[in-house]
């Protein structure tokens, strides 16, 4: 596929209006061509106003229609998985059999999605039929349905350049939700953030939908993001990144005319416990499978394992020792970008001078981005008297926090902020305890792992992506697996209607043939 570096704003290639950028090949340190156009205001207007003329439409599709389209962007970005894996690798540093796989699960979210549409059960339909005869007073027919929430401003991540940036789960689960979406391409990748704007508009055009069904625009600085949040035609957003990123966006949307929800997933350190048991029959397994999850991605994964907590007695040594030659032996390899690699090299600094000791690192770095990898050590009432040490550090290191008993555990476990995730390994006597930390731990995440690690995560009905602030804004929601959808839909009942006038879900015939409550059954 040729790369144009235009704006996609709707049917429209729009060039350059404030300057080009060129993607940065991190394995090398050299731009890669062609230029990439940049927007402003101006672009974000066009594609609001596209987004909000094409709402009514989209949002009133069939639910065979709107399932057929994003099998159709499915469809596409198979077809396109090639290049894109290739172009995003160029990008990223990241493998590109790694990015050919997360084509795929891509691909396998629009398909997952069109078959929560199909299924209608997103709808959440309640009906309380009309009792005439009631006493005191009857009661009208009362039919409730839920309804995309309006154009959606989503903000593409820099971390997984295909799952959770154009063709994501937030862009899947919105269009799913029959929001239409303006996307924040982000500028580390441009080249594969086209290739998947032309896969989903190609849907657009396929599928015969209006052409502001779906726009990317790219910026330079904040202004862009800026615009997309104050725009007045903008009625949510997704963000995922950093959490000064994420709070300055919330922030400002508090603070429109007309405040609107800002969905965001910032920063977790997704803490792994120890228990004594555990510890002792399986220290040296779960030390090594804990570096070998945290070095994925070049520990640039929002559900690395970060922080691993242990009671220092049998089966610490070992655990330790793995964790140490895991770390020890891991190459060095090219990181995101240079923001990135910089305040990794700062973040390792500063845990050091709030009372961390390096205890191994990597192979050392040859490129000048590469993440040499770290691991550092904390006793326990360090760790309690400096908040610092709990918080993220975006890169290819980790923290052994050594506690001294179980209740030294519980007081580190009760000292976190909120987390995406959180890990507990354990043997059957170990259950008092878990017994314990477990209530710890359901205030302070959204998802707890038990004899596995926080990473990898299943895209599917059960699964939560999401926790108390600062891993997220609004805990109430996930913005990964089926359930993401509810983010972009809010209720709407009808009262009195005739059956004619009714949205085809709530007829009395249920011609959809889709799950609905009568009378709370």
């Amino acid at each position: 596929m040729k790369l144009t570096g235009n704006l996609l704003i709707g049917a429209h290639e729009i060039p350059a209006t404030e300057g080009t950028l060129k993607a940065l090949n991190p394995a090398t340190n050299q731009f890669i061509e062609p230029d990439f156009a940049l927007g402003g205001v101006a672009q974000v207007d066009q594609a609001a106003i596209l987004a909000d003329e094409a709402f009514d439409a989209y949002s009133h599709t069939s639910l065979a229609e709107r399932s057929a389209f994003l099998e159709r962007i499915a469809d596409n970005l198979d077809a396109a998985s090639t290049a894109l894996a290739a172009r995003a690798s160029l990008e990223t540093g990241l493998p590109e059999a790694q990015l050919q796989g997360e084509a795929a699960k891509a691909a396998t979210q629009f398909r997952q999605f069109a078959d929560v549409v199909r299924k209608g059960r997103f709808l959440q339909l309640a009906i309380d039929p009309a009792q005439p005869e009631r006493q005191p007073r009857p009661r009208m027919d009362h039919r409730l349905q839920k309804i995309a929430i309006g154009p959606v401003a989503i903000f593409g991540a820099s971390n997984f350049p295909i799952s959770y940036s154009v063709a994501g789960g937030d862009t899947a689960s919105a269009l799913a939700a029959g929001a239409t979406v303006v996307l924040k391409a982000h500028n580390a990748h441009p080249g594969a953030s086209e290739i998947q704007a032309r896969a989903i508009r190609q849907a657009v055009q396929d599928s015969g939908l209006p052409e502001g069904v779906f726009s990317m625009v790219r910026g330079s600085g904040n202004a862009i993001g800026e615009a997309l949040v104050d725009h007045p035609l903008i009625k949510a957003v997704t963000f995922t990144g950093s959490e000064q990123g994420g709070m300055a966006l919330y922030r400002r949307a508090q603070l429109r005319p007309e405040p609107i929800p800002v969905f965001t997933e910032m920063t977790s350190v997704n803490p792994t416990f120890i228990l004594p048991l555990a510890l002792a029959e399986r220290g040296a397994s779960i030390g090594d499978g804990f570096a070998e999850r945290m070095l994925v991605n070049v520990g640039q994964a929002c559900l690395k394992p970060a922080i691993l907590i242990a009671i220092e007695g049998p089966g610490f040594t070992a655990l330790r020792a793995a964790m140490i030659k895991r770390v020890t032996e891991a190459a060095a390899r090219p990181m995101l970008t240079p923001g990135i690699h910089a305040a990794y090299v700062s973040g390792l600094d500063h845990l050091q001078n709030v009372g961390a000791t390096q205890v191994a690192a990597g192979l050392a770095a040859h490129g000048d981005l590469d993440g040499q990898s770290a691991l550092l050590e904390v006793d326990g009432q360090r760790f309690l008297s400096e908040t610092a040490l709990a918080h993220e550090v975006f890169g290819p290191a980790a923290l052994l926090v050594k506690v001294r008993d179980e209740a030294e555990m519980l007081a580190v476990a009760r000292t976190l902020r909120g987390q995406l995730s959180a890990a507990m390994h354990l043997e059957a006597g170990d259950l008092g305890l878990a017994q314990r930390l477990l209530p710890v731990l359901e205030r302070r995440t959204g998802r707890i792992v038990v004899n596995a690690f926080a990473h990898p995560q299943e895209v599917s009905f059960a699964t939560i992506h999401g926790g108390p602030f600062p891993a997220s804004s609004d805990s109430r929601f996930t913005s990964v697996g089926m359930t993401s959808i509810e983010r972009f839909l809010r209720p709407v009942s009808y009262q009195g209607f005739p059956d004619a006038l009714l949205p085809e879900a709530l007829r009395e015939s249920n011609p959809l043939g889709v799950p609905r409550s009568v009378d709370g059954q």
